[in-house]
């Protein structure tokens, strides 16, 4: 009878931990990562995962003409800094942030509509013993060209 309960158990927080860890990560991104887009348009998707040190994770998206553009990549500060890449569909590399000190934001335009991937990379830190892994947020933000505030 014990061993049936122990495994009902088991298979109950088997299933249900990945869920628990997701909602964790979609809580973080709204709370803390969507405020960031500003002066952008949120596009509405959440794009987020739990990585773990050294692992690397890609996103395809498609950016539109006449559209200026804000990518954020935030990683929780447990990960330490998380680099993104921008490359066409035949991996062509178009952007690097570690070029930029690794920052978390990135302004651009496209001179024609088309399909980019977005490369994360988490960062291993070889002197901790215990690997750590957190949430990872991938964001994109809009607004339409020559659609800025000029302030005079």
């Amino acid at each position: 009878m014990k061993t049936t309960i122990k495994t009902i158990l088991f298979i109950f927080y088997l299933f249900a931990l990945p869920n628990i860890v997701l909602a964790q990560c979609n809580e973080y991104t709204k709370k803390e990562c969507i405020p960031k887009l500003t002066p952008y348009t949120f596009n509405g998707q959440l794009n987020n995962a739990v990585l773990s040190e050294g692992e690397t994770a890609e996103l395809q998206l498609t950016f539109y003409k006449d559209q200026e553009y804000r990518i954020l990549v935030e990683g929780e500060e447990s990960l330490g800094k998380i680099q993104f890449q921008l490359f066409d569909t035949d991996y062509n590399l178009l952007y690097d942030n570690a070029d930029e000190d690794h920052t978390n934001l990135w302004d651009f335009m496209v001179e024609s509509t088309d399909d980019f991937v977005i490369r994360v990379l988490v960062p291993e830190d070889q002197k901790k013993e215990r690997i750590e892994s957190g949430c990872v947020s991938i964001l994109v933000g809009f607004r339409a060209f020559g659609s800025r505030t000029i302030f005079k």
